[in-house]
């Protein structure tokens, strides 16, 4: 059931890393999966979107959590009304400004990418 992230619109744009010790406290992937928690409001159907355990989906999420000063994703327990997950106001605020330093470090780096991304092989070609 593994399923394939969707393409990214410019494959050859640099990608942003967020580190914070040993620990990638942000990166493309746990940004797509805040998206798609707060598109589905639970960490399962953003786990089943992205292709994921729903162990490996929580267990970024519980990352994330610890490496900012306040909760990014919020969980409430299953029962009557069932459980859920929501992104909070900073997670959200962290999706914008991860966002605005993706756009602005590709703008930097325009010239660039594009020189090196003649060195590498084209990923459809046999490596």
């Amino acid at each position: 059931m593994s399923k394939r992230p969707p393409k990214r619109k410019n494959p050859k744009q640099p990608r942003v890393r967020i580190l914070i010790g040993a620990a990638t406290a942000l990166g493309p992937g746990k940004v797509e999966l805040l998206q798609a928690i707060a598109k589905h409001g639970s960490i399962s159907g953003a786990a089943r979107e992205m292709g994921m355990s729903y162990r490996r989906a929580w267990l970024l999420v519980d990352t994330m959590n610890r490496c900012f000063t306040s909760d990014l994703v919020i969980t409430s327990t299953g029962g009557k009304g069932g459980g859920g997950a929501e992104v909070t106001d900073l997670g959200l605020d962290v999706i914008q400004r991860y966002h605005d330093m993706e756009t602005k470090a590709a703008a930097s780096v325009t010239a660039e990418a594009k020189a090196f991304a003649k060195l590498l092989k084209d990923p459809g070609s046999d490596a």
